[in-house]
């Protein structure tokens, strides 16, 4: 019985002392801490024994920036799987190099972004040697097209690199 009192007595001053530790929380100017601070308060939220104050807030370790994508609208990471983009590009420019003489089954095209697509959908086109202007577009379902400037086939592609 004694216990079941202490339990509910704790539980009702819950809501007044996480109310005054947001405040106080929420006053801190330095990022790193105002979480510490928030984190002591989940901390003790979570115990429900006697009512105790959140300890001082104490410095965490910085914490590093995310990498910069180093293209523009994200068309570095055009063509990876969701998991591995931030944002979504609906089609990419570039070219293929002067020894570009077409495509088959499987084959892996570098282009000149220094993106690696592979053809998936088994066509095969030879072409006179040269190069080309080409826009990989999103399609149906998750799919890929690389489209070539002046022709009519393109090919099914899934990004390797």
């Amino acid at each position: 019985m004694r216990i079941l009192l202490m339990t509910t007595l704790s539980i009702a001053t819950l809501p007044a002392l996480a109310q005054d530790g947001l405040q106080r929380c929420r006053g801190l100017a330095d990022a790193t801490a105002r979480l510490a601070c928030y984190d002591a308060l989940a901390d003790v939220a979570r115990v429900p024994a006697a009512p105790v104050r959140p300890a001082a807030p104490v410095a965490a370790a910085p914490v590093a920036a995310p990498a910069a994508v180093p293209a523009r609208n994200g068309e570095a990471v055009f063509g990876l799987p969701e998991s591995r983009r931030p944002g979504a590009v609906e089609s990419v420019e570039s070219s293929v190099g002067p020894s570009f003489g077409g495509w088959g089954p499987n084959s892996r095209i570098r282009l000149a972004n220094g993106q690696v697509w592979q053809v998936i959908d088994g066509t095969s086109v030879a072409l006179p040697e040269g190069p080309r202007k080409v826009s990989v577009k999103r399609g149906a379902l998750s799919s890929f097209y690389l489209d070539f400037e002046g022709l009519k086939s393109s090919p099914r592609v899934r990004r390797v690199e």
